[in-house]
This record gives C-alpha cells, sequence and structure tokens, in this order.
C-alpha cells in the first residue's frame, strides 16, 4: 500500500489552502476525507501495479524486497484488496462529490493503463505520473467547489516532471546496463537526454511559479489579495536546486518521498515556505 507515498496526496490540499477556506471547518473536513480517499485509491493502485511488475521487481537491487515481488504477500490476496478498496473510494467519492469522484475516476483508469502500458512508453510514462499530480490538485479544487487558478496547474504539472524525470535518471544510473529489463522505457532514455530534459523542466518550473506569484490574477481581492507572494521566489529556487544537488551529487533522486523527511535543508526550506505561503494567504 506504500503509506510512504501517501504525501503525494498531500496536493489535494491545494485547493483549500490556496482558496482561503482554512477557517472553514466543512471545506477543510471535505479536504481531509478527499486526502484520505485517494491515499486508499493509490494503494488499490500500487497492489496492481505491483502485481504488473512483479517479476522486473525481482531484478532490481531495491524493489525485490516488495512483498509481492519477495512473494511474501500472494497475487489473489493483493488483487482483493485492490479492488475492495478502489470500489469503497470511489463509491465513498461519488457521495462526498460528484465531480471529486469523475476525477478519482479518471484518476484510476489512467493508472491501470500506465501499470499495463503507458509506462512503457517512452516521454508518454513522464508525462502521466505528472498527470496524476495534477488529477490530485484539481481534485482537491472540486471536492469544495473552487476553481483552480490555471497558474497552479502548471506549476504542479512542471514540478511532477522535474521530480519524475530525476527519478528516472536515478533507475537509469542504478540499474546501468540491466535498466532495460527492468523497464522497457528505460532503454529509451540516457542520461544526458534526462539532464536536458530536467533542465528544461527545472527553468519552466522556476519561470511558472514565478509568473504565477505576480500576475494579476493572482495578486486581485478575488483571489489571494496580495502581491508578496513572489518573496516565496528565493524559497522554491533553494528547493529545486538542493534536489537538483541531492541527485547529482549524492545520487538520489529515485525516492523523492524518502528526501522530503531525510534531507534537513530541504525539509527546513519546505517547512519555511509552507510557512511564507500561509502568512501571505491568511495574515493580509
Amino acid at each position: 500500500m506504500r503509506p510512504g507515498q501517501w504525501t503525494k496526496n498531500l496536493f489535494l490540499l491545494i485547493g483549500v489552502v490556496f482558496a482561503r477556506k482554512l477557517a472553514d471547518p466543512a471545506a477543510v473536513l471535505q479536504s481531509l476525507a478527499a486526502f484520505g480517499l485517494f491515499c486508499l485509491l493509490s494503494s488499490s493502485v500500487y497492489l496492481i501495479n505491483d502485481v504488473a511488475d512483479a517479476e522486473n521487481d525481482r531484478a532490481h537491487p531495491t524493489k525485490r524486497t516488495r512483498p509481492i515481488a519477495s512473494r511474501r504477500l500472494s497475487v489473489a490476496a493483493s488483487i482483493t484488496a485492490a479492488v475492495i478498496f478502489a470500489a469503497f473510494s470511489l463509491a465513498a467519492a461519488f457521495l462526498l462529490n460528484p465531480a471529486f469522484a469523475a476525477l478519482a475516476l479518471v484518476y484510476l483508469v489512467l493508472n491501470l493503463a500506465y501499470s499495463f502500458r503507458l509506462k512503457h512508453v517512452v516521454i508518454l510514462d513522464v508525462l502521466c505520473v505528472a498527470i496524476f499530480f495534477v488529477l490530485r490538485a484539481a481534485a482537491g479544487a472540486a471536492v469544495v467547489n473552487v476553481e483552480i487558478s490555471h497558474w497552479l496547474l502548471i506549476c504542479t504539472i512542471f514540478l511532477a516532471l522535474f521530480i519524475a524525470l530525476s527519478k528516472r535518471r536515478h533507475e537509469l544510473v542504478l540499474l546501468e546496463n540491466n535498466a532495460s529489463n527492468h523497464r522497457a522505457s528505460l532503454g529509451e532514455y540516457s542520461p544526458y537526454l534526462l539532464d536536458q530534459m530536467i533542465a528544461v523542466v527545472t527553468a519552466s518550473t522556476l519561470m511558472a511559479y514565478t509568473l504565477y506569484t505576480v500576475d494579476a490574477l493572482t495578486v486581485s481581492e478575488s483571489k489571494l489579495g496580495s502581491d508578496r507572494l513572489v518573496y516565496t521566489v528565493p524559497l522554491v529556487i533553494f528547493g529545486i536546486f538542493r534536489y537538483l544537488y541531492l541527485i547529482h551529487q549524492k545520487g538520489e533522486g529515485g525516492n523523492p518521498d524518502r528526501i522530503l523527511v531525510s534531507d534537513k535543508p530541504f525539509l527546513l526550506n519546505l517547512l519555511l515556505w509552507t510557512a511564507a505561503v500561509g502568512l501571505i494567504i491568511y495574515l493580509r
């Protein structure tokens, strides 16, 4: 079920935070419920994905210890649990908000397509991962009935691409000549190609976030009502540069969730950014 990766579902909270609804108990409860349902839904996806990848994972130096790959968890039990989790999540999502349920269903269907086919298609594999994050952000906005900023969606997809490409690079370097045996699409990449893609996405992420902070609609009273969000740009720059440092100098990048909690400078910077954004949005 990979509870360590449930942090990805924090993107569902973007809507309630940037819509300035943290003081609305009903909206907060809806967002937390949506977060919980996506954790359960993503767990069903992880189970199915691990069943599909079991043979390849057994040839991976770290993934071979996963419960299904190591045969500590049976395929039958995994599929049964995945079906139950998915059915419950979608039913509860519909009761919570039909629009939210529709996005949850799209998330599930696209993940299934990714697990069995799309992750083996070069470039399309990382684009799918980025779209998963966008669907999370959009679902979080839908559940509290707010329209998410186009800028935030753009920032989300660029940031997700940055993380996905960094993970592909780590896998490629770690597995070396066995990369294509683990995943067909890895054989189509090279460290140089991925570095070029990462450079493009890095610049795009920083530019998109900067433009979002100074956009006229962002600073208008109908949105954030403040022009001080631009002061958080240095924190975003440090966070991305720190991540690049960990990828190229420390050989990290294969597990973004571990970096989030283990690298103290990165974690401190993230907490500072969160605090700064909260103060700017809510203490105008």
